[in-house]
């Protein structure tokens, strides 16, 4: 169960155009977005969509294949890990991000559509 501690399973679609970017270190993070949806019934019997967006961090090896393979639009299964950082604006503002950093991804859906944008 140790393993289960922090741990993030997501299928979606993709929501931006991967921004993908080598740190003066040498190291490649790219980041985007993704869409999960989910549907229920209301009250009045009604199908209702409610869509969560997620950030989404990869570093390394997945953010070259995040770089090189996924667009907007392309279905995705992310798993990876949850974290909260914060920092300041240019005005002194603070501002807290929660982000799923990418530990592995898989490209799903069909092949024509691998680098839908």
């Amino acid at each position: 169960m140790s393993t289960l501690k922090n741990k993030v399973q997501l299928i979606g679609n993709v929501g931006n155009v991967p921004e993908a970017k080598t740190l003066e270190s040498g190291k490649k993070v790219a980041n985007f977005s993704l869409a999960t949806n989910e549907f229920y019934k209301n009250s009045d019997g009604e199908k209702v969509q409610n869509t969560q967006w997620h950030s989404i961090v990869a570093w390394g090896k997945i953010a070259e294949i995040v770089e090189k393979y996924v667009g907007t639009g392309k279905e995705v299964a992310i798993e990876g890990k949850l974290t909260s950082r914060s920092y300041e604006t240019g005005a002194g503002e603070k501002r807290y991000v929660t982000e799923v950093v990418a530990d592995e991804i898989l490209l799903l859906g069909t092949k024509d559509n691998q680098n839908a944008e």
